[in-house]
């Protein structure tokens, strides 16, 4: 390995110390409390030298916030490739999105549930990738509504929004400890799912209408995730 491979090598080892240690910082103190200078104490390093990673602390949301992204993308990527039928991909991506929360629990409440974090319509385009994850969505629902399993009347882009708000809610109440010893958040975010999915077989008119919106984090949103045309956050 070269000196130039070396450098890159061990740049790279120390943006991952950062990005590692603002995570939990961010969580445990929460975004709006947590200074520069306290994440280069974390690293034990001075805060000069954090600048010369990333020029703020947006800038680090920001990479943290893509990398959740990023996960949670291919996660429903992975969960749906190989199936065909649109409901059981609708299923099967719900399903991912409740698994990420479980699995990755800092990103998801830093991606969801923090107000206090920056809105990403400040760089849309870097995530712009979410975008599809969303539409595949949404168009697995339309194709319900087409072949007669959904409702006629359901609205695609706002029973994707009442199919995230579930899902949500079921993954903060595991996440916060709201639920009784024993209790297993799994299965009610499966139980949820399966409730919700099975109303929009009935006859159901949504009243919710769906206002597009540029992308937002949890903090500065005031809709809730995907509609298809940007990714959102949580609200």
């Amino acid at each position: 390995m070269g000196i130039k491979e070396r450098q890159e090598r061990d740049r790279q080892a120390v943006r991952t110390a950062i990005l590692d240690a603002a995570r939990d910082l961010f969580v445990a103190e929460g975004y709006r409390n947590v200074s520069m200078r306290k994440v280069a104490e974390r690293v034990e390093y001075s805060p000069a030298a954090l600048y010369g990673y990333f020029p703020n602390k947006d800038a680090i949301f920001f990479a943290l916030a893509e990398e959740g992204f990023r996960l949670l993308a291919a996660a429903e990527r992975a969960a749906t490739t190989a199936q065909a039928d649109p409901c059981e991909r609708l299923r099967l991506a719900l399903r991912a999105f409740s698994d990420f929360a479980h699995r990755h629990p800092q990103y998801f409440e830093l991606m969801f549930l923090d107000r206090s974090v920056p809105s990403l319509d400040q760089d849309p385009q870097r995530f712009a990738f979410f975008r599809d994850t969303t539409a595949r969505a949404e168009a697995c629902i339309r194709a319900c509504i087409e072949d007669g399993r959904f409702s006629q009347d359901l609205d695609p882009a706002a029973a994707l929004r009442i199919l995230w708000a579930a899902v949500l809610g079921a993954a903060t109440a595991g996440l916060g400890r709201r639920l009784s010893p024993g209790e297993d958040v799994r299965a009610l975010a499966r139980d949820v799912l399966e409730a919700v999915l099975a109303g929009f077989t009935t006859p159901l008119r949504t009243t919710f209408i769906v206002t597009p919106c540029p992308v937002h984090p949890a903090g500065d949103a005031e809709a809730p995730l995907p509609a298809a045309e940007v990714p959102h956050h949580a609200s």
